[in-house]
C-alpha cells in the first residue's frame, strides 16, 4: 500500500468531523450533478475492490424452515371459534342463545351432580329413581315376566314390549353415537350405562324409555286412575332425575320424551300378532322355559 494513502487514512481517522455525530456538518447543503457522479463512481470502484479482495465462502445448502417456525406461524392463525362473524344470521343468533340458556339452566339444575352439591344428601335417592328408567332392568324384567306368563294375551303384550325396548336402546345409542354431545357436568358413565350404550348426553335414553314404557302400559294394561297418574309422574321424574344428576341437558330430556313417543307409535304400527309371538317364542332359546 502506498505511503501517501496510509497517511491520508490516518489523517481522516483522527479528524474530529469524521465522527458519526458530526457527519451531518460535513455534508453540503446541495450536491451538484458532477459531485453525485463522482461519488457514485468512487463507490463503484470501492465495491469492485472489495469484491476482488473478499474471501470466497463455501456454498452451504439453504436450510428449510424448521418445524418450530411452522408451528409458530400456524399458532398465529386464529381458530374459527375465535373469529367474530361480522354478519351473523338471525337463525344463528337464536340457536346460540337457546343453547346458552339450555346449558346455563342445566348446570343450575344439576344440584345432585356430586355428593358435595347443594342437594348431595339426596343423590342416592335420585340415582335410584334414575335406575328405574334404565334399559337393562326393563329388558331383564320383561324377559322374566315372559317366562312366567301363561296366557297368550300376556305373552303378546310382553313380546311387543320387548321389541319396543330393544328398538329404543338401539335407536338412542345410534343417535348418541352420531351427535356425541357431552353432558353439562363432567361425569363418567357407570357400568350399566356402558352396557346399554348410554354414554353421551343427546338424547336422554332414560327419558325416552320412560315415556315409551308409560305410554305402552297406559294403553295395554287396565290400571286404576291413581296408578295411571303415578305412572305419568314416574316418567316425568325419571327425566328430571337425569338433569339433577348432571348427566343431561334440558333439551336432551325433551328430545328423549319425544323420541320415546315415536318409538311407541312405531311399535303400534308393526304390532306383532299372537301367532307371530308364539312362533318367535317357540324358536327362541328360551323355549324350554315356556313349556
Amino acid at each position: 500500500m502506498p505511503a501517501h494513502q496510509s497517511r491520508s487514512r490516518t489523517r481522516d481517522r483522527n479528524n474530529v468531523l469524521n465522527r458519526p455525530e458530526f457527519m451531518s456538518l460535513n455534508q453540503p447543503l446541495r450536491n451538484s450533478p458532477a459531485e453525485v457522479r463522482s461519488s457514485l463512481r468512487r463507490h463503484n470502484v470501492q465495491a469492485g475492490q472489495a469484491k476482488h479482495t473478499q474471501v470466497p465462502q463455501p456454498d452451504y445448502p439453504t436450510q428449510e424452515p424448521s418445524d418450530n417456525v411452522k408451528d409458530r406461524r400456524e399458532s398465529l392463525k386464529l381458530p374459527e371459534d375465535d373469529c367474530m362473524q361480522l354478519n351473523p344470521s338471525f337463525k344463528g343468533i337464536a340457536m346460540n342463545s337457546l343453547l346458552a340458556i339450555d346449558i346455563c339452566m342445566s348446570k343450575r339444575l344439576g344440584v345432585c351432580a356430586y355428593s358435595t352439591s347443594s342437594w348431595g344428601s339426596v343423590r342416592s335417592m335420585v340415582t335410584l329413581l334414575a335406575i328405574t328408567g334404565h334399559g337393562i332392568p326393563w329388558i331383564c324384567g320383561t324377559l322374566l315376566c315372559l317366562t312366567r306368563s301363561s296366557t297368550l294375551a300376556g305373552q303378546e303384550v310382553l313380546v311387543n314390549l320387548l321389541l319396543a325396548l330393544v328398538l329404543d336402546v338401539m335407536t338412542v345409542a345410534g343417535v348418541q353415537k352420531l351427535v356425541k354431545r357431552k353432558g353439562p357436568w363432567e361425569i363418567s358413565p357407570s357400568f350399566l350405562d356402558y352396557v346399554a350404550m348410554d354414554v353421551y348426553s343427546f338424547p336422554a335414553a332414560h327419558a325416552s324409555r320412560a315415556a315409551m314404557v308409560a305410554k305402552f302400559l297406559l294403553n295395554h294394561l287396565v290400571l286404576a286412575v291413581p296408578l295411571r297418574i303415578l305412572l305419568v309422574i314416574w316418567a316425568f321424574l325419571v327425566g328430571v332425575s337425569r338433569v339433577m344428576l348432571g348427566r343431561h341437558h334440558l333439551t336432551d330430556v325433551g328430545c328423549g320424551f319425544a323420541l320415546g313417543f315415536l318409538h311407541y307409535y312405531l311399535v303400534e304400527m308393526v304390532w306383532l300378532s299372537s301367532n307371530t309371538c308364539q312362533t318367535l317364542i317357540s324358536i327362541s332359546t328360551l323355549s324350554p322355559f315356556f313349556k
